[in-house]
């Protein structure tokens, strides 16, 4: 076996000799740790994605272990040594610890499958390294490294898979999807996150199972998917979903999005079509990956399939499908419990992400601006950015016309926020004021009086105080006339 400070790494196109740069930079906090459990007449050994990443150069602080200490004894050991520890995971074998500013898990070795009636894995110990990697999800993941020695410990090919850039199961895909379907969204995601390629038995496999995703707990779902849709080759791993199965079971309006085109080819392929737009969206983001951004951009056309008509001259519509698909965007991440703040967000740009094209290319008047601002609220920069990845048309000109008619839109509105302070719009007076002005007491007539001055605001700017008060008394008068 290859020493772990010398052995193959993957380049793009090649399999390189060089040293394994990683292991000397965690060596002080890893090699202290194995010589305490060591001493306690246990094992350790670096394990899973933290072999797998130190191999491709990519390891950052979080470091995972395994051992065959029970956790108990995990705990009496790590105790004592590390900065934080903490147990959220010891009813499956895991102690959490921070040391020295590493996140550190040690699990003990282990084996898991579930019942086919349950949602959660039913965990046992083992006593082998080997046993242990055995149950794990792919071969990359199935390498270990023990401590301190640092012997290498490689037995399913994981690193001719990592060089070729493959993902294999250790055992049979079969097996391993049993003992726990959610590695099949693994597969992708991992496709998505490394750009690795699926073994075709494992890619089969996946078809075969994919009903047995149905058991997994909808927020494993949903972190998984969240991975995915966060990693650099979002597309690949959708694909893999979408093609395997998989996405009729956990996100089934995106297969749903392969509408099938009409003959003369009149409108979009839709689910082509989205995957542009999360490629242009997330070509867009600032400060790393936007899972607001990218789940709207995923999203944003899936109320199609349920508003396509064809017309009479042969046109197809889908009107009225960004209120349909806020509507079906907020039934999906409900039911994978995401959280209430993140599916007001995605929900509310599905729904907003054809406001700009209401308003044609003409001038945008003063009203419209305000209230365009006002209705995208703080989500008003992620719908910039969706609104404009939005337009993968392939006609240069009409391209660019929709590019300058938003560039006039964003100008707009900077003006009229240095004007106006857009981002707090409010009417002139409030609350309080109006009750004072009109002699009332808390009730619905406020609440009336104050969207009516809202409204007012908006189509006409900034009115004053004299203005606005005198605006007040007209309205009132009109309403007890």
């Amino acid at each position: 076996m290859p020493n772990a400070n010398e052995v193959h790494a993957p380049a793009p196109s090649q399999v390189q000799r060089r040293e394994m740069t990683e292991p000397p930079r965690i060596a002080p906090v890893a090699d202290d740790l194995a010589r305490r459990f060591q001493a306690a007449g246990f094992s350790l050994a670096l394990v899973g994605g933290s072999v797998r990443d130190a191999l491709l150069g990519r390891l950052g602080n979080d470091l995972d272990f395994t051992t065959d200490a029970r956790p108990q004894d995990v705990l009496k050991i790590v105790r004592p040594w590390a900065d934080a520890v903490w147990e959220v995971g010891i009813a499956f074998g895991t102690v959490g610890a921070q040391k020295d500013g590493y996140q550190i898990e040690v699990t003990t070795y282990r084996s898991e499958a579930y019942d086919r009636t349950s949602r959660k894995p039913e965990v046992s110990y083992g006593d082998s390294i080997e046993a242990d990697l055995v149950r794990r999800d792919f071969t990359v993941n199935a390498m270990a490294v023990a401590l301190p020695e640092k012997e290498f410990i490689d037995p399913h090919g994981g690193l001719d898979d990592l060089a070729a850039r493959t993902l294999r199961t250790p055992g049979t895909p079969e097996e391993s999807f049993s003992d726990d379907p959610l590695r099949m969204m693994r597969a992708a995601r991992f496709a998505a996150q490394l750009d690795f390629e699926v073994a075709p038995e494992v890619v089969q496999a996946m078809k075969d199972m994919a009903g047995r995703i149905e058991i997994v707990s909808a927020e494993r779902v949903r972190d998984e998917l969240n991975k995915l849709v966060l990693s650099p080759h979002p597309r690949k791993g959708l694909t893999l979903l979408v093609d395997t199965g998989l996405a009729g079971h956990v996100l089934p309006e995106l297969p749903a999005l392969r509408l099938e085109r009409d003959e003369h080819h009149r409108h979009k392929d839709v689910y082509d079509h989205t995957l542009i737009v999360l490629e242009r969206a997330m070509a867009l983001e600032d400060d790393g990956p936007d899972l607001t951004l990218r789940l709207a951009a995923l999203l944003h056309d899936i109320g199609k399939p349920r508003t396509r008509r064809f017309e009479p001259d042969g046109r197809v519509s889908f009107h009225h499908h960004e209120v349909v698909g806020a509507k079906m965007t907020k039934k999906r991440m409900t039911a994978l419990k995401y959280s209430n703040d993140l599916v007001r967000d995605v929900s509310r740009l599905v729904e907003l992400h054809l406001r700009f094209h209401g308003y044609g290319t003409g001038e945008w008047t003063d009203s419209a601006v305000r209230r365009y601002v006002r209705d995208a609220g703080p989500l008003l920069d992620r719908l910039h950015k969706l609104t404009r990845s939005d337009c993968t048309t392939r006609n240069k000109r009409k391209a660019t016309a929709l590019s300058r008619a938003y560039d006039g839109l964003e100008d707009r509105i900077s003006t009229l926020q240095e004007q106006e302070e857009l981002d707090a719009i409010r009417p002139d007076l409030d609350g309080n004021q109006i009750m004072e002005i009109l002699g009332v007491r808390p009730g619905p007539a406020v609440g009336q009086a104050y969207k009516h001055l809202l409204e007012l605001r908006l189509e006409h700017g900034p009115m004053g105080h004299d203005a606005a008060v005198e605006a007040l008394q007209e309205w009132w008068a009109e309403q007890n006339g």
